[in-house]
């Protein structure tokens, strides 16, 4: 079995719908022409379909592979559009901690999420993604589980019980925009 991730060039952010929607379209276009220099970089197979790149790999090899394929489309300044996650990996708008990595249960890590990437991976918490976090390496984190256990780290481990996932999203927003003010709504312990 195979997998596949698609790169392409966008002026802006765009949605997991738009992003699905170009997906789509390219998977009807007829595959053709010349491979973009970056796609090198790339792991797998590579199949352009107009102005869009689509890169398979095994399933098996899928985590190691798709974080390859996020890092060299945000050097390229490339969006990255995941059909098997349904997530979109925008260019911007970034949190402040350079190199602050989002983990899934699932097995996904992408260093320099985009902070609507971090907020579409929270509603995808289930028994098949156990987890998100969201790691300032050697500082601090933020992580939750389905049932929403929120978890803070900086020097001490706090948890707390969340409520809804719009409240998660929030925290989430915080931590990664440098706010603290999930900190002051909860009851840690």
């Amino acid at each position: 079995m195979s997998a596949e991730l698609m790169v392409w060039s966008e002026p802006e952010p765009i949605t997991r719908d738009r992003a699905r929607a170009l997906y789509l379209a390219a998977k009807k276009d007829r595959p053709g022409g010349e491979p973009p220099a970056y796609t090198a970089d790339l792991p797998g197979e590579v199949t352009v379909h107009g102005e869009r790149v689509l890169v398979t790999m095994e399933l098996d090899a899928m985590d190691e592979a798709s974080a390859r394929v996020f890092a060299v489309a945000r050097t390229a300044g490339l969006v990255c559009y995941d059909p098997q996650r349904d997530l979109v990996h925008n260019l911007a708008p970034l949190g402040v901690y350079p190199g602050m990595q989002l983990h899934t249960g699932d097995g996904m890590i992408v260093t320099d999420p985009d902070l609507g990437l971090v907020r579409d991976v929270l509603a995808t918490l289930s028994a098949q993604n156990p987890f998100a976090a969201l790691v300032s390496f050697g500082q601090h984190f933020i992580q939750v589980s389905p049932g929403y256990e929120l978890e803070y780290k900086e020097g001490v481990l706090r948890s707390a019980m969340v409520d809804d996932l719009a409240e998660v999203q929030r925290a989430f927003l915080e931590y990664a925009v440098g706010e603290r003010g999930f900190l002051e709504r909860h009851a840690w312990s």
